[in-house]
């Protein structure tokens, strides 16, 4: 049986890191099951649209973003939480003082378990 695990979400020397774009960069927490991600998105910062097989949660924990779903844009603020299911298509731009998010991937993505650059699909 394996050990718990502890982490803290303000501490960028812990998990894998990742630059995903300029101005995106992640800190990966993977497990068996599921992986989370801290992402650090600058002042109206934006990766690419992609998909992905994973299902995908995603909670808002600083600033104000806008989530690109199929095209259609949502603003999103501190708080809001969101779930976006395995290969849609969709993105984030970070507001104008940037965010940070909280992604959960259940299962966790291989190609993240790894430090690198890129969203790896």
């Amino acid at each position: 049986m394996s050990k718990p695990e502890y982490f803290n979400l303000h501490d960028v020397t812990q998990g894998i890191a990742r630059e995903l774009a300029p101005g995106l960069n992640t800190r990966v927490f993977p497990g068996e099951q599921a992986m989370l991600s801290v992402v650090t998105i600058g002042p109206n910062a934006m990766g690419s649209i992609h998909s992905h097989p994973q299902e995908q949660w995603g909670v808002l924990l600083e600033g104000t973003a806008v989530r690109i779903d199929d095209g259609v844009e949502t603003q999103v603020k501190k708080g809001d939480f969101w779930r976006t299911p395995g290969n849609a298509v969709h993105g984030m731009r970070g507001g104008p003082e940037g965010c940070v998010v909280l992604d959960i991937f259940a299962p966790p993505r291989d190609e993240y378990r790894k430090a690198g650059s890129g969203f790896g699909v």
